[in-house]
C-alpha cells in the first residue's frame, strides 16, 4: 500500500489505491498553451475563470526523464490548478521566477498560493529553491527526487519549519537507499519541520496515485482539511 509519515508527530498510515477508471489526455493536453521551443509551459484549468485566483503549481521536470504538463495535470486535476512548467536552461532559481511571472502577466494567480513541485532532480530543486525563500512559496512538493541534505537549507529553521513540504517515493528506491531517507526524517524532527512522505509501489514516479495523492495534498492546504474531493474554494 502507501505509506504517509507525517514527521512532526512521526506517525503512520496505511492508505489504500483506490480503482481508477482510466481516461484519454488528449483532451486535457489542449489546455496547454503552444509556446516557442524552450520556453515555459502553461496549463489553464477547464472552466477558467478570471475572477477567481487560481493556486499555481510550478513544475521542474527531470532534465534526464520525459515530462508532459497536460499529462501530468490531467492526473493531479483538471479544474482545481494553474501550472506552468519552467523553461529548459539556466538557473533552476531563476527560471521558476520567470515561469512564475509568465503566469501571472495573463492569469488570475493568488499570490499566497504559489507551490513548487518537481519530479527526479526537479524535485530535489524544488525543496532547495523553497527553503531557501520559504515566504515566496505555500509549499513544495518532490516526486522522486530526494531532500537536499548537507545544504545548511535548515540554517533559518524558524522560517523553513513553517512551509508544508511532500515528498513521494518510489518502495523500490527506498529499499535500495534506506540511510538517506532516515537522514532527513532525522533531520527534520530535530528542526520542528513537517514532511508528509509517501511511499508508492511501481515504476513511476508521476503515477495516477501520486498525483491524485498530490492533489489531495495541495487541496487540503488551500482549503483545509475537508476538501476530498477535486472541487474550487472561495480564496
Amino acid at each position: 500500500g502507501i505509506r504517509d509519515i507525517g514527521v512532526t508527530g512521526v506517525q503512520t498510515c496505511a492508505l489504500p489505491i483506490s480503482r481508477r477508471v482510466r481516461r484519454p489526455v488528449a483532451a486535457a493536453t489542449r489546455t496547454v498553451l503552444p509556446t516557442p521551443a524552450g520556453s515555459a509551459q502553461v496549463f489553464v484549468p477547464q472552466a477558467y475563470e478570471g475572477g477567481y485566483d487560481y493556486p499555481l503549481v510550478v513544475w521542474l521536470p527531470d532534465a534526464s526523464q520525459p515530462f508532459d504538463l497536460g499529462r501530468t495535470m490531467a492526473r493531479t486535476s483538471l479544474r482545481n490548478f494553474l501550472a506552468v512548467q519552467t523553461a529548459s536552461g539556466g538557473d533552476p532559481e531563476d527560471r521558476v521566477w520567470r515561469a512564475i511571472d509568465r503566469v501571472r502577466d495573463r492569469w488570475s494567480v493568488h499570490p499566497r498560493r504559489i507551490y513548487l513541485a518537481g519530479q527526479g532532480s526537479g524535485g530535489t530543486a524544488a525543496f532547495r529553491i523553497a527553503c531557501r525563500a520559504p515566504e515566496a512559496y505555500a509549499g513544495v512538493v518532490s516526486l522522486g527526487g530526494s531532500f537536499p541534505l548537507d545544504q545548511g537549507l535548515f540554517a533559518a529553521a524558524a522560517r523553513v519549519r513553517r512551509l508544508p513540504m511532500l515528498l513521494c517515493l518510489r518502495r523500490d528506491a527506498v529499499a535500495a537507499e534506506p540511510t538517506p531517507i532516515d537522514r532527513v526524517l532525522r533531520l527534520f524532527h530535530a528542526a520542528g519541520a513537517t514532511l508528509s512522505l509517501r511511499i508508492y509501489p511501481g515504476a513511476d514516479d508521476l503515477s495516477r496515485a501520486a498525483l491524485a495523492d498530490v492533489n489531495r495534498w495541495l487541496m487540503e492546504d488551500v482549503c483545509g482539511p475537508a476538501a476530498a474531493a477535486p472541487q474550487r474554494c472561495a480564496p
